[in-house]
């Protein structure tokens, strides 16, 4: 059954474009089509919209799926809130989280993150006073690399014609950043591996650590939050919410419980979708957002796959980390509990980033290389008027997705005795990190739940429960295929996977694709709002 985001939608059988997925990359793309003056359908295979930017609600409480922190939309003025108010009509407000948005927490010692760049320097500088050119030159460091970023992004948009011609020389300066990793780039200014460890306290945000990462991911991470980080008012079902009106405004829909089998292909041009329950919507352009591994391995034809070597193409990139989420309702406000705003990454003491992620990949039972702890009811100003007396955390984790691979099949929530208690022992654990650093959450969780690689498989559609869609390797950053436009005419893709991981790069990704279908220079019209 075909339900709208509202209710009793007046469907068409035409639409000017399609797309595919309801996440932060198609969203943008279809606001920023709507007020191009298009019909836009998307379709989404779930019963809600916004992909990780979505919510669910148990037990008379309400979690955020995806959305912890969002950074650089306190000023109204930075690219990313106009973003935001572009494809929402400034109807999406933001509270901030504080002088302190991500706590480093190495064994028994703790590094604040602190907002405003000059306060994150002195902060740094405190905990390692011999430090302080190194710290200064790392945060130079990061500016400059995000810098050239935005001519190479700009160059994924361009028509192939032009690329030929200006591409290289806008790609260059960017892969003297992307080709290193981002423990290569720390290494080169200090020789301190507990700095380091440091710097890179939010490798969990892009799911990569040091030694494998590109640095351009790890800089765009840092940048993001170095003015602080922010919570959508009301909880990020307000993203989907507000995008919604904009689109609807166009004449477009957003519909949910809508699967699409298959992408139709006629002449070597996208012209509409097959549905699961062999209904066909037509349009004159199609955008898929539900990632290049889905789109290429399940939603192409086979034989047109295979005519323009579309999985030849995937053979050349890696799927992202998988991870368990553990989804805490507690009964007191987060007042009365004392909950933070600021979240929690904690790790082992004794070994570096990634030797921890290698000692657990080896035995899942050794500590967990990375524990990162969200109290979005204390980031919520609104909270307490929907849940009052109420709070909520989550607390994420590295999970493979090999552990559970022998219950893939099985359905969402009837997954059997045993699967039920792999996360049970999961859970406790976790709860066990979370009551050193909270202890007052004992005693107060009334309701609690995992969700593992196979939950996000079975939400989020990727094969493998990837959080970050592609992994963010150099290598990654070397794929020219990975940008708007297919080889197929009129089909093209939106998404983390054309820009990089994070809610931000998803609006960037909205901005690129629409701004290669149509040819207009749509950041002008964004910025100029």
């Amino acid at each position: 059954m075909i339900q709208s985001y509202k209710k009793n939608p007046a469907l068409a059988n035409k639409y000017d474009t399609i797309i595919i997925g309801s996440g932060m990359g198609s969203l943008t793309t279809a606001a920023i089509l709507a007020k191009e003056g298009q019909k836009v359908l998307v379709l989404e295979r779930h019963y809600t919209a916004g992909g990780f930017t979505h919510v669910f609600k148990r037990k008379g409480f309400e979690w955020d799926v995806g959305i912890h922190y969002i950074g650089e939309v306190q000023r109204h003025t930075s690219v990313i809130r106009k973003l935001f108010d572009y494809i929402s009509d400034a109807q999406l407000k933001w509270a901030d989280m504080g002088d302190v948005y991500d706590k480093i927490i190495i064994g028994d010692k703790e590094y604040d993150f602190v907002k405003g760049t000059q306060n994150f320097k002195d902060q740094l500088t405190a905990y390692f006073p011999n430090e302080k050119e190194a710290i200064d030159s790392y945060v130079a460091l990061v500016f400059k690399a995000i810098k050239t970023s935005q001519k190479f992004y700009i160059n994924k948009a361009l028509p192939s014609i032009i690329n030929f011609f200006i591409g290289k020389k806008m790609r260059a300066p960017f892969y003297e950043f992307s080709d290193k990793t981002t423990y290569e780039v720390l290494k080169s200014i200090t020789d301190n591996e507990e700095l380091i460890k440091v710097l890179t306290g939010q490798y969990g945000d892009y799911g990569l650590a040091p030694k494998k990462s590109s640095f351009v991911m790890h800089a765009a991470v840092a940048r993001h939050y170095f003015e602080g980080g922010s919570f959508p008012v009301g909880g990020s079902s307000q993203i989907a919410k507000t995008i919604d009106t904009v689109i609807e405004k166009a004449g477009g829909t957003i519909l949910i419980s809508a699967d699409v089998e298959e992408i139709i292909i006629s002449n070597h041009t996208a012209t509409g979708v097959k549905m699961k329950d062999g209904k066909i919507f037509s349009a004159k352009n199609i955008i898929s957002g539900a990632g290049i591994m889905t789109t290429y391995n399940r939603l192409i034809p086979t034989a047109i796959a295979e005519k323009y070597k579309l999985k030849n193409q995937l053979q050349k990139v890696n799927r992202s980390v998988s991870h368990a989420c553990l989804y805490l309702g507690l009964e007191g406000s987060p007042e009365e509990l004392k909950l933070p705003k600021t979240n929690y990454w904690i790790y082992p003491s004794d070994l570096d980033h990634d030797a921890s992620v290698d000692r657990y990949l080896a035995n899942i039972e050794e500590e967990f290389p990375v524990v990162y702890i969200s109290f979005p009811s204390a980031k919520d100003p609104d909270w307490n008027k929907r849940y009052p007396g109420k709070s909520t955390i989550d607390i994420i984790t590295l999970v493979p997705y090999e552990f559970f691979e022998s219950w893939d099949g099985s359905k969402w929530m009837k997954r059997g005795e045993d699967y039920t208690e792999l996360k049970e022992k999961i859970t406790q654990r976790l709860l066990e990190v979370l009551y050193k650093r909270i202890p007052q959450a004992k005693g107060k969780i009334a309701h609690y739940e995992l969700s593992t690689p196979l939950t996000t498989k079975h939400f989020i559609n990727y094969d493998k429960g990837e959080i970050y869609g592609l992994d963010h390797s150099p290598k990654r950053f070397r794929q020219e295929f990975l940008k708007p436009k297919t080889p197929i005419k009129n089909l093209y893709l939106t998404g983390q996977d054309i820009v990089t991981a994070g809610v931000a790069a998803a609006l960037f990704s909205g901005v690129i694709t629409s701004a290669a279908m149509t040819g207009k220079n749509i950041m002008k019209k964004v910025m100029a709002n």
